[in-house]
């Protein structure tokens, strides 16, 4: 049997640099039950790599909001951990959110020494993951999107439009979300684009709304049903997605058919303008005019109760099988056998 053809040793891959490494855990929590024997590993905000076990994970209860301890040996730092995947043959699942985990880095790291891994590859990541460059890769496949509005102009846009929406240009989970509804709220948003770009754009007024993207087994593109989202207390931030129970997230969502269908073809739009691979999600406000992207997401939450998952069920797809799917794709990506399982190396 050659070097490429060996089963691949699967390991969930969780935690990382920045501040969605909360998030990860949960989404490895999940990852973990779907995948129980692929072994964890659980890169620190040291950038040291630690192998933990199950037990541990399954037993940190407050993902959201404590820290994690992995408890378990460290195999060094990211590139050591890289080295010793490539040595091992292993297949990494992704269950990493936001900064080098989505940005193209980690991928571009794994892509050099021939790791396979889950989801979209260096260039496509680093792409979507730029909410400008998003937008206007979107905006040249026939996707609508949102003025966007410099930072000089914001006064002149605020009176034009009444309302602004400021917010990281590469971050995730709504951190650094800010609404701008009068002259005093400017200057926190130049405050904050002092140590980072920021996207500003006029308030669009309307429903929110993600849908994901599935590849399937045969290179094709599946739209799963659109989610829509009624944030608690109007804004969208960390905490309305994590930690506020009255949040709703209604799958599928109650949109006319003309709108899902729309929101479904621009999510797809999207995903093949940036070349994403595996899966992929695109948020959206369901204006008065119609559906208007924001962003695309390369590897989205999959806690059990992130959006993912739940578009995932109401198409009848299981989590697992979901999975099984991502990892053998993974697999023919790398030109290797299709046969990997968490244990093929047990």
């Amino acid at each position: 049997m050659t070097e490429q053809a060996r089963p691949q040793r699967i390991t969930i891959m969780f935690g990382g640099l920045n501040k969605e490494r909360l998030v990860s855990v949960a989404s490895a929590q999940a990852l973990h039950s779907a995948l129980p024997d692929a072994d964890l590993w659980f890169w620190d905000a040291d950038d040291r790599v630690h192998e933990t076990s199950g037990t541990a994970l399954l037993a940190h209860e407050r993902p959201f909001e404590d820290l994690f301890k992995p408890g378990g040996s460290s195999i060094g730092v990211l590139t050591q951990a890289l080295d010793r995947a490539k040595t091992e043959n292993r297949l990494l699942v992704l269950g990493m959110h936001g900064g080098a985990a989505e940005n193209g880095e980690l991928q571009v790291m794994c892509e050099m020494r021939g790791i396979p891994f889950t989801g979209s590859g260096s260039a496509s990541s680093n792409l979507s993951f730029d909410k400008v460059a998003a937008k206007r890769f979107a905006a040249l496949a026939g996707v609508p999107i949102a003025a966007g509005v410099a930072l000089n102009e914001m006064e002149s846009a605020l009176a034009e439009y009444g309302k602004l929406i400021a917010k990281p240009a590469r971050d995730g989970s709504s951190y650094g979300l800010m609404f701008v509804n009068a002259k005093q709220d400017l200057v926190a948003v130049r405050n904050a684009a002092k140590t980072e770009d920021y996207v500003i754009e006029p308030f669009v007024a309307g429903v929110e709304a993600t849908c994901a993207v599935l590849e399937q087994a045969d290179g094709s593109l599946i739209a799963l049903p659109p989610i829509e989202i009624i944030p608690a207390d109007g804004g969208f931030d960390y905490e309305a997605k994590y930690l506020a129970k009255s949040t709703q997230e209604i799958c599928p969502g109650r949109f006319e058919p003309e709108i899902s269908a729309q929101i479904m073809d621009f999510a797809v739009k999207a995903h093949r303008a940036m070349s994403c691979r595996g899966y992929s999600r695109s948020d959206f406000i369901v204006s008065a005019k119609g559906p208007v992207y924001l962003e695309t997401n390369t590897l989205p939450g999959l806690t059990k109760a992130s959006l993912y998952p739940k578009a995932l069920n109401a198409q009848g797809i299981s989590f697992v099988d979901f999975l099984n799917g991502q990892i053998d794709l993974a697999v023919k990506r790398a030109g290797g056998c299709s046969s990997a399982t968490p244990d093929a190396a047990r």
